[in-house]
């Protein structure tokens, strides 16, 4: 280890003298490599000029760095101020769609930022009956119809709500978005016990 070391060093040394070589006492190439010192020349000048200038300040952003930290392209957090817009209104004045996934049933409610509803539609009010009422295929279904009632009211831009562990949860959200509703963000509300109330006994078979 200690010879290579030694071998590195003296080779950087040798090629360190190489290039000062055709330096005389004025510090001007006399000879050798006359582009290598050259390049050097002109870019320590070109550093020392660089920093002998001031510095200026674009004068358009007051301070770049609070706007950048300020701006995100993620939906804000409850009670949180953001320079987001969607349709010209706040994220806690998007309208929200609530969507209850049931193991037998699939509800959609969409409703305003203050609670009030303006559109309803489930699995059963589109036709589907007994264990067809579960499938994904009747919970799209039931989106897309609830993006169509939505969208005669107005309402494009939406916040969805889901809550339960049904298997139309994530078909009804690709409904929502099929129907031409743009999603802006998706929250789960599901209820999880913290072991609260004591489970039924098993059913026997």
């Amino acid at each position: 280890m200690y010879k290579i070391s030694s071998a590195l060093s003296s080779f950087v040394r040798g090629a360190c003298q190489q290039l000062l070589e055709p330096l005389n006492a004025a510090g001007r190439p006399t000879g050798g490599n006359v582009k290598v010192l050259q390049l050097l020349s002109t870019s320590v000048a070109h550093l020392q000029e660089a920093e002998t200038q001031p510095q200026e300040v674009p004068a358009t952003s007051t301070n770049p760095a609070k706007s950048s930290e300020d701006f995100s392209f993620y939906p804000p957090f409850p009670g949180q101020d953001s320079a987001l817009r969607w349709g010209g209104k706040k994220f806690e004045e998007l309208p929200i769609v609530h969507i209850k996934a049931t193991y037998n049933n699939t509800h959609i409610q969409v409703t305003n930022s203050e609670g009030q509803s303006m559109a309803r539609t489930s699995c059963g009010t589109e036709g589907f009956r007994n264990v067809k009422k579960s499938t994904p295929i009747a919970a799209q279904t039931a989106g897309i119809s609830a993006a169509a009632k939505a969208q005669a009211k107005g309402v494009t831009f939406v916040r969805v709500l889901v809550k339960g562990l049904g298997p139309g949860r994530l078909s009804a959200v690709k409904g929502l978005s099929m129907g031409g509703l743009e999603i802006v963000s998706i929250t789960d509300n599901t209820p999880v016990p913290h072991n609260g109330c004591r489970p039924r006994k098993a059913r026997r078979l």
